[in-house]
């Protein structure tokens, strides 16, 4: 397990795992079809980006939350 200060990076790194997964296969799925490959092509495109969301949701996860204060405040 790991400790609760880790949260934020925990609640990071499985949030950009499904939302890439999700979406790489549905736009690899939209582009091309169900294609011989279409495993091993989604795989390579969740790959990439995973290795972009993760940091993305790192830096963009704090003023999304202040965002969404503010507007569920009103």
């Amino acid at each position: 397990m790991v400790s609760v200060k880790y949260l934020h990076q925990v609640q990071a790194l499985l949030l950009s795992g499904f939302m890439s997964f999700i979406m790489s296969g549905a736009i690899t799925f939209i582009n091309l079809g169900l294609v011989d490959d279409f495993v091993s092509i989604w795989m390579h495109a969740w790959l990439v980006a995973y290795v972009i969301a993760f940091p993305t949701i790192l830096l963009v996860f704090p003023f999304a939350r202040k965002l969404a204060m503010k507007i569920a405040s009103r």
